[in-house]
């Protein structure tokens, strides 16, 4: 028997006076499952996360949450989620135990001490817990909010933006730590302007002016764009980047250092554009699948023309 989504909404709507920020968004996420949120910046993507995590009330629609009503019963679902936002909101003249314990009284829970012992063991504080959060790196001081948000032992974790700002490693470990929440079985909302996280992702959705275009695994959503992608590398592969974007076949260009990615929805006028350049011999032609990346640039194209 499949067990119920940990988030089922359906159609939610959400207006700041007569701008409609988010547009009929309709999804479900599983138990475990980490949901990445991609988009352009203003595309809803805060705003949908909130109205789904009890947050924020929608103007319209329905759904539930960890099985309860997110307009009805928003004040219990609050108490299960950890809110992460990519600013850091701790007090920096205090060390890494003191924020935590300061945290765990503010919010008035028991087994306050067990609590802050077992975040700090969890995210790898333990041997820092007496330095000054305002000494911390930025990867460190990322632990040390999520360590926060995990007090409480939420079974849902909502992160904005999380990583901006932060070296690659600590991204990775940072990431890393997500898995391991995941595989215990909490379930995790992730907006990411990082291609990188995104694969790191179960499922994805893709925003653009309030509507959700693109649902579903890193794999589905490169097998849905319907894009085929040619490769080109070699140190003039640049220059033929202007020339091609004029093709009427080609429908994408992406640069990746000495490389290209061409990409267009007909394979054989994409093939008949890259022709006339196969002979060079300082160019290397291979045909394969779009990178997510390629996938995310042209959805996002694609939905500005429609927009305009």
């Amino acid at each position: 028997m499949t067990a119920a989504p940990v988030i089922d909404v359906e159609a939610l709507t959400k207006r700041f006076g007569s701008k409609v920020v988010v547009d009929q968004l309709s999804i479900k996420v599983a138990k475990g499952e980490i949901y990445g949120f991609l988009g352009p910046n203003g595309s809803g993507k805060t705003t949908s996360i909130r109205m789904m995590c009890g947050l924020l009330t929608p103007d319209g629609g329905r759904g539930h949450t960890l099985g309860l009503d997110i307009v009805k019963q928003a004040a219990a679902i609050k108490r299960e989620v950890g809110y992460m936002t990519q600013r850091f909101g701790l007090y920096e003249d205090l060390s890494i135990r003191e924020n935590l314990d300061f945290v765990a009284r503010i919010y008035g829970m028991d087994r306050r001490t067990q609590r802050v012992d077992a975040a700090l063991e969890r995210l790898g504080l333990v041997e820092r817990q007496k330095q000054l959060a305002g000494s911390l790196s930025g990867g460190w001081k990322q632990r040390l909010a999520l360590a926060a948000c995990m007090l409480h032992e939420p079974r849902l974790l909502l992160l904005d933006e999380p990583t901006a700002g932060v070296d690659p490693k600590a991204r990775r470990d940072f990431w890393d730590e997500i898995h391991k929440l995941a595989a215990e079985g909490i379930t995790v909302l992730v907006s990411t302007h990082y291609m990188d996280e995104a694969e790191r992702c179960h499922r994805l959705g893709y925003i653009a002016y309030g509507r959700l275009l693109a649902n579903g695994t890193p794999a589905e959503l490169v097998a849905r764009s319907g894009l085929h992608t040619w490769t080109i590398e070699g140190a003039k592969a640049g220059e033929l980047a202007a020339e091609l974007e004029q093709h009427p076949a080609v429908e994408l260009v992406t640069r990746f250092g000495n490389s290209l990615h061409v990409s267009g929805r007909d394979a054989p006028a994409l093939q008949g554009a890259l022709a006339p350049h196969q002979q060079c011999p300082d160019l290397r032609f291979s045909n394969g699948l779009p990178a997510l990346e390629d996938v995310f640039i042209h959805l996002m194209r694609q939905s500005a023309d429609n927009f305009r």
